[in-house]
């Protein structure tokens, strides 16, 4: 560690489809968080790991906090606000375009007697009306004692820059906790299915619902050091299997070819994939699956 080092910890919070996850991959400068049209897409805490000169910010990646109406629902939005537990910063993000609805107001009364540090991050400020702008962020600031607002587009990188040198600033000194060419804590095993699952999304996000999750059956290294994943898509209802596979197969093969090459692309190497789908009603009510998705069981 040099004298200079710094590295902290910031909790990045708020609502579904906010833009958390294109942010967290904007500030890291390359993709460690799935993103999808899809509101809800990240059900677990990920942590991607950026470097503003000497400082190593670790930004977590919290599932958007919303209105739990299941036990799925209540171990993502469990495992949100566990997220900003011993944070040095929480940054709360605001789709600045969707504004102030019944989803956001809640997260930040939430965040108001909070000890950390807080930034507030209006997000997707190129399509939004200027003037709206700054009204969301006076009724916000007047609700919680954010320490800075921000403006930005996380789609074009639009006030990345700052906001990455602001969150640097607040980092205390300390060692990095992770080397400097890494880029998330997230194993290539748990990244494989989430990319997986991202082409579920992007591929079926009108037809699928939430019922579908992705494990990762068996990861192993060839001799040749090309890697083989095999996975098991889950759904609760035979249509869905249906809609998964497609004519003739034809879905599947496309999600796992698109899936397989963004994974030799971030793995940067040969990987063979293996999908097939599986019924399994309620497997949301499945210890097991709640633990192979890094997620606690909530009752």
């Amino acid at each position: 560690m040099t004298e200079t080092q710094k590295c902290g910890l910031v909790a990045v919070v708020g609502a579904p489809n906010a833009g958390k996850s294109t942010l967290v991959n904007g500030l890291v400068g390359q993709k460690v968080a799935i993103v999808s049209p899809k509101a809800q897409t990240t059900r677990v805490r990920l942590m991607g790991v950026a470097l503003e000169g000497d400082t190593q910010i670790l930004l977590v990646d919290t599932p958007g906090i919303f209105e739990p109406k299941r036990r799925l629902d209540r171990a993502m939005v469990a495992a949100a606000w566990s997220g900003a537990e011993g944070a040095d910063l929480i940054a709360m993000v605001v789709d600045a375009k969707g504004g102030l609805g019944p989803k956001v107001l809640p997260i930040a009364e939430g965040l108001a007697g909070r000890r950390e540090k807080k930034f507030l991050i209006l997000n997707k400020v190129d399509l939004a009306d200027k003037a709206r702008l700054l009204v969301h962020a006076e009724t916000l600031n007047a609700k919680v004692p954010f320490a800075e607002t921000f403006f930005v587009s996380a789609t074009t990188g639009d006030g990345l820059p700052e906001l990455k040198a602001a969150l640097a600033a607040e980092m205390p000194v300390g060692p990095w906790h992770f080397p400097a060419d890494q880029v998330s804590d997230a194993s290539e095993r748990s990244l494989a299915a989430e990319v997986t699952r991202e082409q579920l999304y992007l591929q079926l996000h009108a037809e699928l619902p939430y019922d579908s999750a992705v494990e990762t059956e068996q990861y192993k290294e060839r001799e040749d050091g090309s890697v083989e994943i095999h996975q098991q898509i889950l759904v609760a209802r035979t249509t869905q299997r249906a809609i998964v596979l497609g004519k003739g197969g034809a879905r599947i093969k496309e999600i796992g070819a698109r899936a397989r090459a963004e994974l030799s692309m971030l793995m940067e190497r040969k990987v063979h994939l293996y999908l097939h789908v599986k019924v399994k009603e309620n497997w949301d009510e499945d210890r097991g699956v709640y633990r192979d998705m890094g997620l606690d069981w909530v009752e």
